[in-house]
């Protein structure tokens, strides 16, 4: 009796580990919804409060903080906050991957030069948390002074690069587009780098319609082409999100930004 219990126990909690991951994913399909979205958060963190050191969940969990900062929430304190913590899941992920922990123990570096060294020599297992680390850790600088962007560059470069290095047209173009964007916001980088990333993205998938807001957004906006700018969002405006269903989702959400995008217009080329 005493050996059957915990078989018992650890088999009702792999069921309701399961039952919280299933409801979750089901509402993250459905994330056009506000509601639906902040469900899937709600499952998804339940489900690795149980499995803390599960990889998928953590970067699904990323995924979706970043989804919440960037589509729903306001409030730029909030927003950063979920940036944070989507760039710690994944950081965290990464980091207790076993394939990770292996190259890390394997250095006599120091803990940050470790980490970077480690990274730089990732396995393709951990492509995706590469990935939304660099994406969620780069929304949350944004809004941060010019040194502490400075400070990250590194780190925020060695992650990518890995990604670019391993699959580059990982998350339609992902590193491209946000590459892109990162030397926008560098000082000394020739903005023409900026181009040269962005096209590339565009080049790849053109279906994805975020790589076209992002050179709209960062490079356009940079350099003053304010009739590309509008140009390129009105495109996106008008563009058909029901040609491409397995990115639907985040086609739609790319809409809204337009909009909101276009909307800001007059004040960002005053």
């Amino acid at each position: 009796m005493c050996c059957y219990q915990p078989l018992v126990e650890n088999k009702l909690n792999d069921n309701n580990v399961d039952f919280l991951i299933k409801k979750g994913k089901l509402f993250w399909e459905q994330r056009t919804d506000d509601k639906a979205l902040k469900k899937a958060n709600h499952f998804i963190s339940l489900a690795k409060n149980i499995r803390p050191l599960d990889f998928e969940l953590s970067i699904l969990l990323s995924k979706i903080k970043y989804n919440i900062a960037k589509n729903i929430e306001v409030d730029q304190e909030l927003k950063d906050s979920l940036y944070l913590e989507g760039a710690r899941f994944s950081r965290d992920a990464v980091l207790n991957h076993i394939m990770i922990k292996s190259l890390l123990d394997e250095s006599n570096l120091d803990s940050s030069s470790k980490i970077l060294k480690t990274i730089a020599k990732a396995p393709k297992e951990v492509v995706p948390g590469l990935f939304w680390w660099a994406e969620n850790l780069s929304h949350y600088l944004i809004e941060q002074p010019v040194m502490k962007r400075l400070n990250h560059r590194e780190l925020l470069e060695v992650l990518m690069n890995r990604v670019l290095a391993l699959d580059p047209g990982f998350y339609y173009s992902g590193p491209y587009r946000f590459f892109g964007s990162l030397y926008t916001k560098i000082p000394g980088i020739e903005l023409s780098q900026s181009d040269t990333y962005f096209k590339q993205s565009i080049d790849s998938n053109p279906e994805y319609l975020f790589n076209w807001i992002s050179y709209a957004e960062f490079y356009h906006q940079k350099k003053g082409n304010r009739e590309q700018y509008n140009k390129i969002l009105k495109e996106v405006l008008n563009s058909d999100i029901n040609q491409f269903p397995e990115i639907m989702n985040d086609n739609y959400f790319s809409k809204i930004y337009a909009r909101r995008l276009l909307e800001k217009e007059s004040l960002l080329f005053e």
